[in-house]
């Protein structure tokens, strides 16, 4: 009779201290994502003072109201405080489909330094598609570590410094590794226009940025070592051309680089699962 009570005794402090756990667990979870929270808002400089002037603008009377000028300031923020929202619900939904395995990563303070780099550019993007691409940057640099905090942030900056022009191109040879600049240029834009016309100018712009920023390269043969094979030297027969090169040639391939296919991984996040194939 002692020993069944004994057993009683023992799971009846088991189903406590389960119930407890589940009480004090969403609260855990909730103080993990009020940091991540806290160091994106403290990040965007005007948020403080949209609420500040939300305030105010409750307090006022309803005929100051339309007329104000720090009203039209509200409404204009307005649609981006929705869309702030919008991405902290969507990325908080992508750490839930992640468990707990992250809770330690996206409380330190390593993580939540580029939170706060991430989501000023995310405030300073110009177009949606870059905003996503800081959000991208945010979850899978919480859930991977393809790389280094410190290449996480070059990345950010590469996402400042580039036109999304740049991030078409980058996707062009990251589906199709080995275009040449016609392959390119016709999957972007379609048709190709003259060589002394300003569509030729940009392009020729687009690559010699990403090439000399280290994001794409020249498609080159690797030794057994990874060593970069020389090219032997192709001689000509016949007279030479009259012309220069094409901005369009259809002779050289190119390919992503390492570092721009890290890239690719943190920022365009619906290509991460094809990622692992391409990139042995």
């Amino acid at each position: 009779m002692t020993n069944l009570q004994t057993n009683s005794n023992e799971s009846e402090i088991v189903e406590r201290l389960r119930a407890e756990l589940a009480k004090t667990e969403p609260s855990k979870r909730r103080r993990v994502l009020e940091k991540f929270v806290l160091a994106a808002l403290g990040s965007i400089p005007w948020v403080g003072g949209f609420l500040s002037a939300a305030a105010d603008y409750r307090a006022e009377e309803g005929g100051l109201k339309q007329d104000s000028l720090q009203t039209q300031w509200l409404e204009e923020h307005q649609s981006k405080i929705s869309a702030l929202r919008e991405t902290l619900e969507e990325i908080q939904k992508r750490f839930d489909s992640m468990g707990e395995a992250i809770d330690e990563r996206i409380q330190s303070e390593p993580y939540l330094g580029l939170v706060r780099k991430a989501f000023r550019a995310w405030d300073e993007a110009d177009t949606d598609e870059k905003r996503r691409y800081a959000a991208n940057i945010v979850t899978n640099s919480a859930g991977t570590r393809v790389c280094s905090d410190d290449v996480v942030r070059l990345f950010l900056d590469w996402l400042e410094l580039y036109h999304e022009a740049h991030f078409s191109v980058i996707r062009e040879i990251f589906d199709n590794p080995g275009s040449t600049r016609f392959d390119i240029w016709s999957g972007i834009f379609g048709e190709i226009p003259r060589e002394d016309s300003a569509e030729a100018d940009l392009f020729k712009l687009l690559i010699r940025d990403l090439s000399t920023g280290g994001v794409i390269r020249q498609a080159r043969d690797t030794n057994e070592f990874g060593q970069f094979v020389r090219k032997r030297p192709q001689r000509t027969r016949g007279p030479s051309s009259s012309t220069m090169e094409s901005a369009f040639e259809d002779s050289k391939q190119y390919a992503l680089t390492e570092l721009g296919k890290q890239f690719v991984h943190y920022t365009m996040n619906e290509v991460i699962s094809r990622l692992g194939n391409s990139n042995p």
